[in-house]
């Protein structure tokens, strides 16, 4: 069996390169059969750096024209970046002028502006909930009246990284409660937990992924018997059903998408705005 052809791609940015990195990413997840080779060049905001970055691109081994997704505003620099003879593709150069077109008016480029704090308010609003987040994860000094969501789950179906995730991006408000042995063994939630019912919303899991998951974390313990991570998968689901709790597996879905689908089943975008 033939292995597969590997593709470099760079995303190179004068600032964090998130964002390059997150077009890129959506971009090469539509194409099987290549392996993507994942480069981050942040931060070239001179020419040295622009050249490093180039040398970089020029010598790393591929079997196609490696792809550059170019953020960097100076113009100077991109030429030096593309003359590595990578394939240009700046998701923002011909955006910013049909933007300038429809607005009549010249765009004012800032080095690392994508990610820069704009919008203090916003920017206070995610540290804010970022911290909320983990002060309220697994359960921990739970005040469930300030929050804006409640995830549920058991031990390792992904509360905490959603959680962050929708405070870092979103500026929400995310508890999560994990659901105890005692309440599987009750068949219930507690009732400082499900006063909170319109806060609410389930994740579960494949068991035998939860199985790997926690033998990563616990080799040969109890806790990670695919047995026991079958019976707590299937009584958590019983749970959400019978209190009417809205629920997704985590199994093979991404962060990004999980979040989003919270944000609409909770009617959660009507807060951003």
């Amino acid at each position: 069996m033939s292995e597969e052809k590997k593709c470099a791609i760079f995303y190179v940015s004068d600032g964090t390169a998130i964002t390059a990195e997150t077009v890129g990413r959506s971009l090469i997840s539509q194409f099987k059969g290549i392996e993507f080779v994942e480069k981050r060049l942040a931060f070239i905001n001179d020419e040295a750096g622009a050249q490093i970055a180039a040398d970089i691109i020029a010598k790393t081994p591929t079997d196609f024209q490696p792809l550059v997704i170019n953020t960097v505003v100076d113009i100077k620099l991109r030429k030096i970046i593309h003359s590595a003879g990578g394939l240009k593709l700046d998701p923002f150069n011909r955006l910013l002028r049909r933007i300038e077109k429809n607005l009549n008016i010249k765009s004012d480029p800032g080095v690392g502006r994508a990610h820069g704090m704009v919008d203090s308010a916003s920017y206070n609003d995610r540290i804010e909930a970022t911290n909320f987040a983990l002060s309220h994860d697994d359960g921990v000094n739970l005040n469930l009246h300030q929050a804006d969501l409640i995830l549920l789950g058991v031990s390792r179906s992904g509360k905490t990284p959603t959680c962050l995730y929708l405070a870092l991006h979103y500026g929400l408000k995310a508890a999560n409660y994990p659901i105890t042995d005692e309440d599987l063994e009750r068949m219930r939630l507690p009732d400082d937990v499900i006063q909170h019912k319109e806060k609410l919303f389930g994740l579960t899991i494949d068991p035998f992924r939860l199985s790997q998951i926690r033998s990563e974390r616990r080799p040969n313990s109890r806790y990670a018997e695919l047995r026991k991570c079958q019976m707590e998968v299937s009584d958590a689901e019983l749970i959400y059903h019978r209190n009417q709790i809205p629920f997704l597996s985590t199994t093979h879905t991404s962060i990004e998408e999980i979040s989003g689908k919270i944000m609409i089943a909770l009617d959660l975008n009507k807060r951003l705005y």
